[in-house]
């Protein structure tokens, strides 16, 4: 075969990675509300001897802690944007503060556990009236801080040319969200718990209700993994921007055939693309190059087109 012609068409790594101020800017709200809930609910567990408050402030303390990290990516994000030694810009970082956050989630959910079990085999008295009072204030600042990162990640973005995908979301901000909502099912927990225990004595409530809240918190947490993993390993060659790659050539004028394919996520909804074809001495690079470019989420294309010789 003639050597092959390679167009590459490259949007700069400072146009896709922009950073999120505005989500950086709930979150750290987040962070303040989590934390000043954090003191009050370990404040009052300790003094009104409530170990499903008390366990619940502790939790809420991760939940600040992974909120921090999501922070801490956006700044690094944000630092090293325009940093040549990243090819494609720092975006990872905030994917990387998303999967810290979900490994942060399972440990909650393995303490949440453990508690919950500790205190089936030996129950404490509680002072429910305080308690609850607490945990109510909590729920409410939970919900809150949900609303703050709400609008971030509950929708998907769709194109112009009609295709709606999942990739736009902000995985740092949506492990932020997670942490919030797993807060805010514990308190829910926690004061049905509470009431049972003070309306009808079953104190067994209180254990078994935190069991539930580790096994939700631990799904929400496997989930978010999978997730920020995938983009982290480059394992996305499933997603829809594929297929609509083999859509374009296969329905391209001038016939093409697929040798090799590559794509790998960017941005939030960038990616980028190596495609190698064997075609017609018609065809060029720039002409491939353009049909894909329908699919704005494709900022980074190299083409290569193999020509077969003549007579092969």
């Amino acid at each position: 075969m003639n050597s092959p012609a390679v167009f590459h068409h490259c949007t700069h790594a400072g146009q896709f990675d922009k950073g999120n101020p505005l989500a950086e800017r709930k979150t750290r709200w987040a962070v303040i509300l989590t934390a000043l809930m954090m003191v009050a609910e370990i404040s009052g567990g300790w003094v009104f001897n409530s170990m499903a408050l008390l366990a619940d402030g502790w939790h809420m303390s991760s939940h600040a802690l992974a909120l921090g990290l999501s922070l801490l990516a956006y700044a690094l994000a944000r630092r090293f944007a325009q940093d040549a030694r990243f090819s494609f810009g720092a975006w990872k970082f905030e994917v990387l503060g998303g999967y810290t956050s979900a490994l942060c989630l399972v440990g909650v959910a393995g303490l949440m556990l453990f508690q919950s079990v500790e205190r089936l085999l030996a129950p404490q008295a509680i002072h429910y009236d305080e308690a609850i009072l607490i945990a109510v204030i909590g729920l409410i600042v939970n919900l809150i801080c949900a609303w703050l990162l709400r609008d971030d990640h509950q929708h998907d973005h769709g194109h112009e040319h009609g295709h709606s995908h999942d990739h736009h979301h902000d995985l740092n901000l949506r492990a932020a969200y997670l942490h919030v909502l797993a807060d805010a099912a514990t308190s829910v927990l926690a004061i049905i718990a509470l009431f049972g225990g003070k309306l009808w004595g079953a104190s067994w409530l209180d254990p078994v209700m935190g069991i539930v809240g580790a096994v939700l918190v631990a799904r929400w947490s496997v989930g978010l993994l999978q997730q920020t993993g995938r983009v982290l390993l480059d394992a996305e060659m499933d997603a829809p921007v594929v297929a609509e790659i083999r859509e374009v050539i296969a329905a391209s004028p001038i016939p093409a055939t697929i040798r090799d394919l590559h794509v790998w996520r960017i941005g939030k909804g960038s990616y980028a693309c190596v495609l190698s074809l064997l075609s017609s001495a018609a065809a060029s690079p720039d002409y491939f190059r353009a049909q894909l470019q329908i699919h704005e989420e494709l900022v980074h294309i190299t083409v290569e087109v193999h020509v077969p010789e003549s007579g092969v």
